[in-house]
Formats: structure tokens, C-alpha cells, sequence
């Protein structure tokens, strides 16, 4: 997993550098000082993975950070405070580490992260038609047109994609399913959850409402994912 560390803090840096050497899945792309620099940064770097990530920091904190990212690599959050842990689930990040982090503790996290990245091709997309994919359920391919799916929600390392009367576990990415979704009907909304925006009953507050045959379903919306989601529907303002 190909991976950055941002920390202000220099020791840190080095600590989390020497964690990451030491573990055979992760490649340090980059380190930086601030999360100004990793964001004019990162345009630049190779596909990240995950971010390991500091949070009281100068000009930025990770959680203005996290916030200023659309379709973000996994996070894990490396602070020397516990009081960010509640705000920084908010957006789905994958770990929160206390300072001074152990190598045991690190490799537990990173390990979490790699679990949760690993994918297998299950979704065939090179179909026939431009509004369906199948996907695999035991040794069939059950076809869907995209307009029977109302959402796909992370589920550890695995999605599940949900339609009206019925939901299929798969093994695969959030980013990888999204790649093979149409961006004009599907967008991103949370770390955890992918929607069909045609499917959105009602958006209240930081909630999605969906109709299912069992009632309705209520998904959060990411802060990070608020102004795209808003950008993509058709919204009349008075």
C-alpha cells in the first residue's frame, strides 16, 4: 500500500517512517512537514492508499485536512489527543493511534488497512449493455440494471449493494466498485456509502433518506462529500 505520513512534529515523522520501512505492505511515497504541503503535494505523488495522519497542526489540522478531500484514501489518525477521535470517525477514518504509538500497535492499524483494501475481481462490467453489471453470487452472475440499485455501503473489507427488495456482499473496494458505476447517476456521499442520486427520496440536515420495501433507509453524508452531492443533484434554492 503505497502510503504518506503529515506531521508537524519531526520525531514523529521519523518514528512513523521507521514503522513503515519495517512493514512489508507499505511503501512511503512522502512525508510532509504540514498538510498544506501535502496537499499541493499529493497532486504529484503516486496512487495513496493511506494517509497517516497527525491533527493539531499549523495553518491546517488533519480534521480542516480531511475535510478539504473528495474520494480519500484510507486515513489513520496519529495524535498525541484523544478529544479528536469522535470528530475524526465522522469521516470514516479507519484508525485512531495515540502518541507515543508502538510498532505493535502500528502494525495492528496498518494491517486493519490493508484488510479493508484488499479487493477481488467480482464485478464484470464488459456487458452488452451500458446500464447493467453482474455481479457474482456463489458461482452465478446475477445481472443489475443500475437502476435497481439504491446504494452501496462498506462493510469492512468487503461492499454490499443494496436494492429494493434485496442486497449482495461482495468482495471488493469502495473505489474500485465507484470506478465501475456510471459518475452521472452514482456518487460518493461518505467513506462508507456510494448512492444512486436518482434514489434519494429526501435530504435532511447531513442525511440521505432512501426508500427500501422495509421502510427507509437513512445514510449519513460525509462532510468532505457534501458540496460534490449538492453539485450533482438538481438543486432549486429559493
Amino acid at each position: 500500500m503505497n502510503c504518506i505520513v503529515i506531521d508537524d512534529d519531526t520525531l514523529s515523522r521519523k518514528v512513523l517512517k521507521e514503522f513503515i520501512d519495517r512493514t512489508d505492505f507499505l511503501n512511503l511515497v512522502n512525508s510532509y512537514p504540514n498538510a498544506v504541503d501535502a496537499i499541493n503535494g499529493i497532486k504529484n505523488d503516486a496512487e495513496i492508499d493511506l494517509i497517516f495522519l497527525d491533527i493539531e497542526m499549523p495553518e491546517m489540522s488533519g480534521i480542516d485536512f480531511l475535510r478539504s478531500l473528495q474520494n480519500a484514501p484510507q486515513v489513520i489518525i496519529v495524535s498525541s489527543r484523544e478529544k479528536y477521535a469522535l470528530e475524526s470517525y465522522e469521516y470514516d477514518v479507519t484508525d485512531y493511534l495515540l502518541k507515543p504509538v508502538s510498532y505493535g500497535r502500528f502494525f495492528s492499524s496498518a494491517e486493519r488497512a490493508r484488510v479493508r483494501s484488499q479487493k477481488e475481481e467480482v464485478v464484470v462490467t464488459d456487458n452488452v449493455k451500458d446500464d447493467e453489471i453482474f455481479i457474482k453470487k456463489n458461482s452465478s452472475l446475477v445481472r443489475l440494471k443500475y437502476s435497481d440499485i439504491l446504494w452501496v455501503e462498506a462493510m469492512e473489507n468487503y461492499v454490499v449493494v443494496n436494492t429494493f427488495n434485496e442486497k449482495f456482499t461482495i468482495h471488493f473496494t469502495m473505489g474500485a466498485i465507484l470506478n465501475n458505476l456510471p459518475k452521472k447517476i452514482f456518487s460518493r456521499v461518505h467513506r462508507s456509502y456510494i448512492i444512486n442520486v436518482r434514489k434519494i427520496n429526501m435530504i435532511e440536515d447531513n442525511s440521505i433518506i432512501v426508500k427500501t420495501a422495509s421502510g427507509s433507509k437513512i445514510i449519513p453524508i460525509g462532510k468532505s462529500y457534501k458540496d460534490v452531492l449538492f453539485g450533482e443533484i438538481n438543486l432549486i434554492n429559493k
